[in-house]
């Protein structure tokens, strides 16, 4: 099911496969991909990326120990060109660290954050994505897939003030990456005047005070 494949650093993976930094290699995430019917090429020098998925996306993961510890992340970010996702555990334990997390990807960065409980749901999110109807980004412009499953429902339901139906009408709109970038004007016909605002604060909430 694994395969090693060198000078993957600038391709693409066929549909079905992740290219996969080696430091995952004996982790629970990659041992329960492998479960599954996703194949795993191993590249050593993946930059800043840990993983990149055939509709050329490319995911950073930062670990509940990497929002404790609080560097590594910021070393791999600080001055690159990195312009896709970042999942990041939120966590009892991460959850004191989470706010700065936010502040330095977001709005220092301009990245878009999405939040995952941990590895099962991090795993669950890029199966979904590999295995996708469409083989478009589903993080850069409108995409016909919008990752409609109870996963990506819970993760838009952490946005204080979003219950379920408006989880549903949102992606329904938007993809993820819109969702983080989006104006308050743009999201208050679908979810009302005060959700716009709770939803635009949650991925923006530090950019009034660095202005």
């Amino acid at each position: 099911m694994e395969t090693k494949t060198p000078d993957l650093v600038n391709s693409v993976p066929p549909y079905g496969h992740v290219i996969c930094n080696e430091k995952w290699r004996n982790s629970s995430l990659i041992q329960s991909l492998k479960g599954g019917d996703v194949k795993i090429l191993f590249e050593s020098e993946l930059g800043v990326a840990d993983f990149h998925l055939p509709n050329k996306s490319s995911i950073l993961y930062v670990s509940e120990c990497d929002v404790i510890a609080g560097n590594s992340y910021k070393r791999k970010l600080a001055g690159s060109s990195f312009q896709q996702l970042v999942l990041v555990e939120r966590t009892r334990l991460s959850e004191q660290y989470f706010s700065a997390v936010q502040k330095f990807v977001v709005f220092d960065l301009g990245l878009s954050l999405l939040p995952v409980g941990g590895q099962t749901e991090a795993l669950q999110l890029i199966t979904q994505i590999v295995h996708g109807e469409g083989r478009e980004n589903p993080f850069r412009g409108r995409s016909a897939c919008r990752l409609l499953d109870p996963l990506v429902l819970t993760l838009v339901q952490q946005i204080p003030g979003v219950g379920k139906v408006k989880a549903l009408t949102l992606l329904q709109n938007f993809t993820i990456l819109q969702l983080c970038n989006a104006a308050p004007a743009e999201l208050e016909p679908m979810v009302g005047q005060a959700s716009a605002q709770q939803i635009h604060s949650f991925f923006h909430k530090y950019t009034s005070a660095g202005s």
